[in-house]
């Protein structure tokens, strides 16, 4: 253990009792969540994401040292184990270098060495590598290896056998085959040829290389999918010649010898026959899993960022989920995401009942007091949008419209979820319900459908589903968990991304709520069946309660903390049970006049808890999601045919990739801020520019109506 606590430190360059403190707390069971936000005095204030890169490397590193062990036992039970293998093992850093060390060892297939070796030639592959001075014909050596019971004919086929052998035994070299592993990645060319003349999107790569070094994760991917796709034909060139140097220069000793030849031949044979082209597979699992570490990266910042908006409270927003020939579905939700009414209109080819639909709309407008309308950027996206600014323009109310993101919105209708939500409403009107919702609160919404379906991903389809899955859970984690929720409101779906709580408790949860009224206090929690304290430790700080008695409840202050809050509240003059909203007015106030670090010593807490306290007492119930830029409202639109090059607007971030970023500027189709194109200064990676949800000024560059692209520039605008 102090081996990989020393080896997590010099990595994540944490201190020792960061890394010491943190694998104690994750071994007894504590969650990521709960660890972050309420174990600051013994991690050092570890964010979320440092916690689980350390979860991560943790388990990798325990992984690695078991299989160690493992491999040292199997050597040791075929009687092979020597003290110089033993440490090799032990000083390994990766589990591909212990699988190099076992790979001689490892039970083999039925290979061409083994042949060999059943024939009796083990001893002549001695002798020819040996390499000493003889006088004499290596055939005539080899004559004496023919034997026509063992299938061995002629001297040839003795000498190719134990060429073979030879062959075999160079390929298992441990130590090589990790030089041969770099040269190949620090000089080699990944190398793509188109398999047809089609056009397609792959064209780029038709006739492509690039350094293996230095080639970027979108491109890796781009050349595995064309390659998939039977576009493409990829390769890796490696330096064959000086690889065969390398190795001719490691395994020949005695250029002098008579056997040299049959060295040399061995050791050409075993570099293209049997190192090449494993460690080419090796390279290109490399590069692919750098490439979708990546793509998973990019994924996890843009989800977060995108469940991190800021909910539109108290609004009265009709949904609009747009389509053609099945008709436009319409569904009106009350300032709490209460459905109100629902409608289908057609006001979009075939049918253009234009008068007929806005007349529908208007009646649902006026009726429930209808303040925004929300869009999906669907089928059929562009017309309702212009229906709709029609429309308002009709209106005798300030009604304004936004198109939304309405990705795996038709997911959710079709699912489970969707129809234990709404039974009696058809699976159609469900997507409209969704994309209304959405613009309200996006975390409560989005968290029930399937991370990978909600539009801001880079070749989501192409990564390993297992590691995109665990990595987009653990970001709508941290997102449910930093904002909290309401315990009252909260779906099963929501309660469920709480620390420690599971699906059948989150079910439970609901339940308890329905049959016994609203909560008025966390301590009620643990009347919830299976909801036992260990569960409650990890999850109560992040359950707010509404108006409770207890002003502490609608707080992110931990029960166990409550001791210590009172008493801080108490010595300011105020009762935590019985608080106005002028009693906290007051508190915050008097609370900016703390001497921190003192009064934690009179309290007997952390300084971190602290601080943490009095930031919940200035502002109980705080959302942080508030913090940020809202979605841009319109009453008119445009299209891209109004579009001039040097025109400046102003656009909202849906998705940011390797190479820029896609900007919705409202005219239905994205146009791309090129990574170029992002700051007048050199950018690196897009991230460290923009984020999804940014509201950002934009400079139209070009507008390409034959393929509806649209390129912009926010150079020197923001």
């Amino acid at each position: 253990m102090d081996k990989i606590v020393h080896r997590l430190c010099k990595e994540l360059e944490l201190k020792k009792f960061q890394v010491e403190n943190t694998i104690k707390l994750i071994d007894e069971g504590n969650t990521i969540p709960f660890i972050a936000r309420y174990r600051k005095e013994a991690t050092g204030s570890l964010s979320d994401e440092v916690l689980r890169n350390l979860g991560d490397r943790l388990a990798y590193l325990r992984n690695l040292e078991n299989r160690k062990e493992e491999v040292t036992r199997l050597i040791d039970q075929q009687e092979k184990l020597t003290p110089e293998l033993e440490q090799k093992i032990a000083e390994a850093e990766t589990l591909q270098e212990v699988e190099d060390i076992y790979r001689p060892f490892r039970p083999k297939r039925r290979t061409r060495a083994t042949v060999a070796r059943e024939k009796g030639l083990e001893p002549l592959a001695g002798v020819l590598i040996a390499q000493q001075l003889m006088e004499g014909d290596v055939e005539q050596i080899a004559a004496d290896y023919v034997d026509a019971e063992k299938e061995v004919n002629t001297p040839e086929e003795a000498l190719r056998g134990a060429m073979d052998i030879i062959a075999e035994t160079i390929s298992d070299d441990a130590d090589l085959r990790k030089v041969i592993r770099r040269m190949t990645v620090e000089q080699g060319q990944i190398v793509s040829k188109g398999t047809t003349e089609e056009v397609s999107d792959f064209q780029m790569y038709y006739d492509f290389s690039e350094p293996v070094r230095s080639i970027v994760p979108h491109r890796v991917l781009a050349i595995n999918r064309g390659e998939r796709e039977e576009f493409l034909s990829v390769k890796i060139e490696a330096p064959v010649d000086h690889i065969l140097e390398v190795i001719k220069k490691k395994i020949i000793t005695n250029p002098e010898s008579i056997t040299v030849q049959y060295v040399a031949e061995a050791a050409e044979d075993a570099y293209k026959r049997l190192i090449g082209p494993s460690i080419e597979r090796e390279v290109r699992s490399m590069l692919t899993e750098k490439a979708e570490e990546q793509a998973i990266k990019v994924f996890a910042v843009n989800l977060k960022n995108l469940l991190m908006q800021p909910p539109v409270k108290g609004k009265v927003v009709l949904g609009f989920d747009p389509a053609y020939r099945t008709g436009c579905k319409i569904a009106v939700v009350d300032a709490t995401g209460k459905l109100l009414d629902t409608a289908t209109v057609y006001p979009t080819p075939p049918q253009n009942e234009k008068e007929k639909a806005g007349q529908v709309l208007k009646d649902l407008i006026h009726k429930h007091g209808v303040d925004l309308i929300a869009i999906g950027n669907g089928t059929a996206s562009r017309e309702s949008e212009m229906f709709v600014s029609e429309l308002i323009k009709e209106l005798n109310r300030d009604v304004r419209y936004v198109v939304v993101n309405e990705a795996g919105a038709s997911v959710y209708s079709a699912s489970k979820l969707g129809s234990e939500e709404y039974p009696e409403i058809n699976v159609s009107l469900r997507g409209a319900i969704s994309i209304g919702r959405r613009l309200q609160d996006p975390l409560a919404e989005l968290v029930k459908i399937d991370p990978k379906h909600v539009g801001v991903g880079q070749y989501q389809h192409d990564v390993n589903q297992k590691n995109l899955s665990g990595a987009l859970t653990a970001v709508v984690e941290d997102c449910v968990n930093s904002v909290g929720v309401d315990l009252n409101t909260a779906s099963v779906s929501l309660l469920q991304y709480i620390a420690g709580i599971s699906a059948a408790v989150a079910r439970n949860i609901v339940s308890f709520r329905e049959e016994m009224g609203r909560f008025t206090a966390r301590e009620e929690l643990k009347k919830v069946k299976r909801l036992g304290e260990q569960t409650f430790v990890q999850c109560a700080g992040f359950l707010r309660v509404d108006n409770p008695s207890n002003i502490l409840d609608r707080t992110a202050v931990h029960p166990e903390s409550y001791p210590a809050a009172r008493n801080l509240i108490s010595r300011l003059g105020f009762d935590t049970d019985a608080m106005s909203d002028r009693d906290i007015n007051a508190l915050r106030d008097a609370l900016e006049g703390i001497q921190v670090e003192e009064m934690a010593g009179e309290l007997q807490i952390g300084v971190p808890t602290l601080r943490d306290i009095i930031k919940e007492l200035k502002k109980p119930g705080r959302d942080p999601r508030e913090d940020t830029a809202g979605p841009v409202f319109l009453k008119e639109v445009m299209t891209i045919e109004d579009l001039k090059p040097g025109m400046v607007l102003t656009g909202t971030v849906r998705n940011v990739i390797d190479f820029g970023a896609f900007v919705d500027i409202g005219v239905h189709q994205d146009g791309l801020v090129h990574i170029s194109q992002m700051s007048e200064k050199f950018v690196r990676n897009p991230m460290d520019v923009v984020a999804v949800g940014d509201i950002v000024k934009v400079k139209v560059l070009d507008v390409d109506l034959d393929r509806n692209r649209i390129s912009l520039s926010m150079k020197g605008l923001n």
